[in-house]
């Protein structure tokens, strides 16, 4: 199991470098960036609950996405204030859009099957 946590850290860690990476590089649409955060959370969810089944952390990975970007909607002061931080950007976005809702159901269904397929963790117990 140790091992597979590793796997999921250094995952995070590229993810994590390519998203930052797709918002300062023009050219790139902003949807890579949004179906990246939700590879991102996946992993992240991995590492940190490495026992969790892999089709429960698929669940987590969108209810947390779709709760950060249904939040977007919501505009309390001390909430603008952490959005305008470069981390706060980052990790709550701006503003609510469906088509975010959809980037972020194919970026964790992405991690999944990559989780499946290429990591193998968990295959016979994942479904």
């Amino acid at each position: 199991m140790k091992n597979n946590r590793l796997k999921y850290f250094i995952l995070v860690l590229i993810v994590m470098i390519l998203g930052i990476s797709s918002r300062k590089i023009n050219g790139i649409p902003l949807l890579i960036g949004d179906v990246l955060y939700a590879i991102l959370i996946y992993f992240g969810l991995r590492f940190l609950f490495i026992h969790l089944k892999t089709y429960k952390t698929f669940v987590l990975s969108l209810l947390f996405c779709f709760t950060i970007e249904i939040l977007q909607l919501v505009q309390i002061d001390w909430l603008i204030t952490i959005r305008k931080t470069t981390l706060g950007h980052y990790i709550l976005g701006e503003g609510f859009l469906w088509l975010d809702l959809f980037c972020y159901t194919i970026g964790s269904l992405i991690a999944f099957l990559m989780d499946l397929k290429y990591l193998k963790t968990q295959n016979l117990n994942s479904l």
